[in-house]
């Protein structure tokens, strides 16, 4: 037990704070939906309650209304469950998640599901800068446009972007997959290790060490899968780009051989 003021927050054999006490119980649940109305809760309020239905209720299903784009919602959820926002989301959405369902009928800010491990988050609006960041694992789909270095230092999982994306996507990105259906800006894929990057529009620049790579069947297979997966309708022709694996002994090179590499 640690001790905030004057409340006692108890902690589970993962070292997750519990729900407490003081979630509002608002919610109407209805052939196993809960649904409340979030407009006058707090940031803090609204995660109560969500911690509370999903952990102690054992709901499968929420569906939180009018969230009037609160930062840092939706965070920290470990289970297997559906989520619906219904409205936008702030920053830091969806961050830290492991396992549940979550669409947003909205837009979302800055760095959306960042250390994301599993799961699928469906945005239908836009997404801010650094969105999936340090993305481990599961599906992220953005069906709008997002900001700059989406997808940095991505280790894992896929990143779908129905319209264009800023400036050094996929910086230091370690692993997974990312499909951009529209245009990239400058610095793509800059200074990536490994992964593939499809991009269906234009390039503005490549960043350091990227490079086109070889299309293969297995391209073609993901591609169409997660387009039927997710309704995305027929793919377009999309460009592949990888690593080209000049830096990978970067660290072993005179500084006067730096200078060539860079």
């Amino acid at each position: 037990m640690a001790a905030v003021g004057e409340r006692q927050i108890s902690y589970d054999a993962r070292g997750l704070a519990e729900p407490v006490a003081d979630a509002p119980r608002t919610a109407v649940v209805e052939d196993g939906v809960a649904t409340f109305d979030a407009r006058e809760l707090t940031t803090r309020t609204i995660n109560l309650e969500l911690r509370r239905l999903l952990y102690e209720e054992g709901v499968g299903e929420v569906v939180v209304q009018n969230p009037q784009g609160r930062h840092s919602l939706g965070v920290g959820i470990l289970r297997r469950c559906r989520i619906r926002f219904e409205g936008s989301l702030g920053y830091f959405a969806c961050g830290l998640i492991d396992g549940p369902e979550i669409h947003i009928t909205g837009r979302v800010g800055w760095s959306a599901c960042e250390n994301m491990m599993s799961g699928v988050v469906v945005v239908d609006g836009n997404g801010g800068s650094l969105t999936g960041a340090a993305m481990r694992g599961g599906d992220l789909l953005v069906k709008g446009r997002v900001g700059a270095r989406t997808g940095i230092d991505q280790k894992g999982g896929t990143i779908i972007i129905g319209g264009s994306v800023g400036s050094m996507t996929g910086f230091m990105m370690q692993r997974g997959r990312m499909i951009i259906c529209g245009d990239a800006g400058p610095g793509l894929g800059d200074s990536m290790y490994d992964g593939t990057i499809y991009v269906a529009g234009t390039v503005k620049s490549l960043g350091i060490d990227c490079v086109p790579g070889e299309w293969t069947d297995a391209d073609t297979e993901l591609i169409e899968r997660k387009f039927r997966i997710y309704g995305l309708g027929s793919p377009p022709e999309f460009q592949k780009f990888v690593c080209g694996k000049v830096l990978y002994n970067y660290d072993s090179l005179e500084p006067s051989e730096k200078k060539l590499v860079i």
